[in-house]
């Protein structure tokens, strides 16, 4: 009888420890939804300008993440992201009917990660924030070539992570994206926000 105690007990303790996570890689994609999304104009107000004569639309984003959970309720994360957006030139500076052209933001940065369940539990809810810079692209340009424009901000919100099998993982993001308006055009008012709603693939080690 003891010796079924005592093996019951390291089964569960090592159920237990096969559901820790320390290092995590993510895969995620979702939607890209901009507000405050008017970025300005060339003209001035006096040439008759407006803060939305050129504006980024809503599109698809995907990202990948790598996590470090070091402590109970702790981790760290840094990601990239991949938006594409629209940019939307309005019909007072086309002359006819307003134009939309493709262009990307690229992001990168880092997050601290704060649980609300302890190292090792299936489901684990969580809060972020986090700094980080998005590379805006316009259209015709290439990142790769130094066309984009870098803007620095932050990002916070929060999401759930579920252990699928002692391998793989699930996870759902809800988070808003804070940066200056780029381009540096007239008449621009306010910082861009972009939220991300995405859900996730992972593999958790």
């Amino acid at each position: 009888m003891r010796k079924l105690v005592v093996m019951a007990v390291l089964a569960c303790a090592g159920a237990g420890s096969a559901w820790g996570q320390l290092f995590e890689v993510w895969f995620n994609g979702g939607q890209s939804l901009l507000s405050n999304k008017g970025i300005g104009s060339p003209l001035t107000a006096a040439q008759g300008g407006s803060k939305n004569d050129y504006q980024l639309e809503d599109g698809f984003r995907f990202s990948f993440r790598m996590a470090l959970n070091n402590e109970s309720h702790f981790g760290h994360e840094v990601q990239y992201a991949y938006s594409r957006t629209q940019l939307r030139t309005s019909s007072a500076l086309t002359g006819g009917a307003a134009t939309e052209q493709g262009m990307a933001i690229h992001q990168g940065g880092y997050n601290f990660l704060l649980y609300g369940t302890n190292e090792g539990t299936r489901i684990r809810p969580f809060a972020t924030g986090g700094v980080m810079f998005a590379n805006y692209v316009p259209p015709g340009s290439s990142a790769t070539s130094g066309g984009g424009d870098n803007k620095f901000g932050f990002n916070y919100g929060g999401g759930v992570k579920m252990r699928v099998t002692s391998l793989f993982g699930l996870r759902v993001d809800v988070r808003q994206y804070t940066t200056p308006k780029p381009f540096n055009l007239e008449i621009r008012e306010g910082w861009l926000r972009q939220t991300e709603i995405s859900a996730g693939f992972g593999v958790l080690f």
